[in-house]
């Protein structure tokens, strides 16, 4: 997988977005940034950006992934992976559903992916050094050019969805404390029913966590 740098970027979503449209790059690639102006969130918000933390995308193509894996589940699939390296590291880091990095309770990243064509867009912050107002960091200090690389390593192994899930489903029962966003109201997973597709039924309805 190719990977650009960037001292500073607007947006490495925004940016890994209009060159794949502009033909500029050929997935996979991965675009990384020291900081980033205007990064991308959950729901249209923006991702407030320090110093010294994590902020990349990258692009892949769909055939590239396992067969088995439900495409609205790929911000799961991907967290999971990230987590894992943090974790074997001796992190107490935690992934709320849907796509949120966790300190105990405190937010300290989150991740989007948006299927573009037969492409796949994941977008990924987290507080590696410093964090604003309400939200955590990591509780381990890791160099940021090792992290991505054993990151891309983890993603070419291309690990089947089941691997990933019968771990990411030991610790779903961490996410029942909080609540989420669900056509505009607030919901809570106190009662949530985690399913094989990473979907979660609430209120008898199915919800995935693309987004």
């Amino acid at each position: 997988m190719e990977i650009i740098s960037f001292k500073n970027i607007d947006s490495t979503h925004k940016y890994i977005q209009n060159a794949l449209k502009n033909g500029k790059i050929t997935p996979p690639v991965l675009i990384v940034a020291d900081k980033q102006e205007n990064g991308v969130g959950s729901r249209g918000n923006k991702w407030i950006s320090k110093d010294g933390n994590l902020f990349l995308s990258f692009c892949v193509k769909m055939k590239q992934l396992p067969k088995d894996l439900p495409i609205q589940s790929t911000s799961i699939y991907f967290a999971y992976m990230l987590k894992d390296i943090l974790s074997a590291r001796g992190s107490d880091i935690w992934l709320k559903w849907p796509n949120d990095f966790y300190m105990d309770e405190k937010k300290i990243g989150g991740v989007i992916t948006v299927k573009t064509g037969e492409n796949i867009i994941c977008s990924i912050g987290l507080n590696l050094r410093d964090a604003p107002h309400n939200f955590g960091k990591l509780d381990i200090r890791i160099n940021k050019d090792l992290l991505i690389e054993e990151f891309v390593k983890k993603i070419k192994k291309n690990f089947s969805w089941k691997q990933v899930f019968s771990k990411y489903k030991i610790e779903f029962h961490k996410t029942k404390k909080f609540c989420f966003h669900l056509d505009e109201n607030i919901v809570s997973l106190k009662d949530a029913k985690l399913n094989q597709d990473g979907s979660i039924t609430v209120n008898d309805k199915k919800v995935f966590s693309a987004r």
